[in-house]
């Protein structure tokens, strides 16, 4: 009989996992606009309980713009291709072009968009709390 339960819990858990993951791709597809690409390339635990590392390639046509969320982590982002405007809650409004480099902490608050004549596109890794939303759009 406790091979049943420990079965049945197994299958639960991964039920739960599976939910977990469909639930945050869903949400992250709602949150992608016309025009933006995010292209999931990585995302490994790590050695730190609870949390995880993701890394997605987001691609914005030109004049197109990625409206204010969050992350529920740090995001450390490599401008690839192009030139993008960031705009982060509490400072002045910035624009990188490829081979630059932001960081944006944990819960703030940001936006971009892409202020060339070309596609722009940035590495963004996320060092994030595991099993929770990798985006939240802003209110």
């Amino acid at each position: 009989m406790s091979n049943y339960l420990l079965r049945a819990a197994r299958v639960l858990a991964s039920a739960a996992v599976i939910t977990i993951n469909l639930v945050t791709l869903s949400a992250a597809a709602h949150a992608q606009a016309a025009g933006v690409t995010r292209t999931d390339l990585q995302r490994h635990d790590l050695s730190v309980p609870g949390r995880e590392a993701v890394q997605v390639r987001v691609d914005l046509a030109p004049g197109v713009a990625f409206s204010r969320h969050t992350h529920p982590g740090e995001e450390i982002i490599y401008v690839l291709a192009g030139a993008i405007e960031y705009d982060v809650e509490g400072k002045p409004p910035v624009t990188l072009k490829a081979g630059d480099v932001l960081f944006i902490p944990a819960g703030t608050v940001h936006a971009a968009k892409n202020v060339g004549n070309e596609t722009a596109s940035e590495l963004a890794t996320y060092i994030v709390a595991k099993d929770e939303p990798l985006l939240t759009l802003a209110k």
